[in-house]
């Protein structure tokens, strides 16, 4: 059972309502054109995949069930897009036929799931013979910061905990490569990208977001519940997300992992 730890609490959505084809899937686009079948495996609110779609003839896109699909077609109808369908699907028994898709594509999704090799056998199996299967996922412990916050030190840990309590790799971005040799790929590109929040606004945008995630969001009742954290562990923390975005001289990089394999 795949249990995603962040949720769909409104301080997540923010974030991942920021996410663009451009800043998040940027190892995919040269392989991008007209007429392609694409999939996008847990397309979360959709901007992504709205992004996608608007480069190939027709998505399919898949989340864990229908209230979180839902953020997706909302997304899609707002832009008025309608070459995009959506279905409920577990990306380790994927319910298409074999080499079904152009292209599959999985954003942030093997660090939450029980079997990251079982999920990209399965992505390679419903991807064409010579299509692209390709993932991106953060690496916690390639993030950082200045200046030295002892609170985010905290979270760091903390989030260690929760992620691996759900059965879930934070530091998926490095095991990518070794996870698809180990799903049978023989071509493989493996690569990194950052994102980096160091001005104002940028700050104040990231740093509040996780001030919130850490006090309002799936993190901070599993935290609780599971007395891995008190709530007033979680207010000290967020306070240290505010002083870090509050430094003048606050800089910090979000490492990815990124890999493009031929199936």
């Amino acid at each position: 059972m795949n249990v995603y730890t962040h949720g769909h609490h409104e301080s997540v959505l923010r974030s991942h309502r920021w996410r663009t084809a451009e800043n998040s899937a940027a190892q995919l686009l040269p392989h991008l054109r007209p007429g392609l079948s694409l999939l996008d495996v847990g397309c979360g609110p959709g901007t992504i995949t709205a992004d996608l779609a608007t480069r190939v003839g027709r998505v399919t896109a898949t989340e864990m069930g229908e209230r979180e699909l839902d953020l997706a077609r909302a997304e899609a109808q707002a832009r008025g897009q309608h070459n995009i369908d959506f279905v409920v699907a577990d990306v380790h028994a994927l319910d298409f036929p074999d080499a079904t898709f152009d292209i599959v594509h999985a954003h942030q999704v093997l660090q939450h799931v029980a079997d990251p090799v079982r999920a990209l056998r399965e992505m390679r199996r419903v991807c064409k013979p010579g299509g692209v299967v390709t993932a991106r996922d953060g690496d916690y412990d390639g993030f950082a910061w200045f200046p030295a916050v002892p609170e985010l030190d905290e979270w760091l840990t903390l989030y260690h905990k929760l992620a691996r309590a759900n059965g879930g790799e934070p530091n998926a971005g490095r095991f990518l490569l070794s996870w698809a040799r180990e799903a049978g790929f023989e071509q493989i590109t493996a690569t990194s990208s950052t994102w980096c929040f160091a001005n104002p606004e940028d700050r104040a945008w990231w740093g509040g977001m996780w001030a919130d995630r850490v006090t309002t969001s799936a993190i901070a009742r599993q935290a609780v519940t599971s007395g891995a954290a008190t709530e007033s562990d979680l207010s000290r923390i967020a306070q240290g997300w505010r002083t870090w975005a509050e430094s003048p001289d606050g800089w910090l990089s979000v490492l990815h992992g990124e890999i493009v394999c031929i199936a």
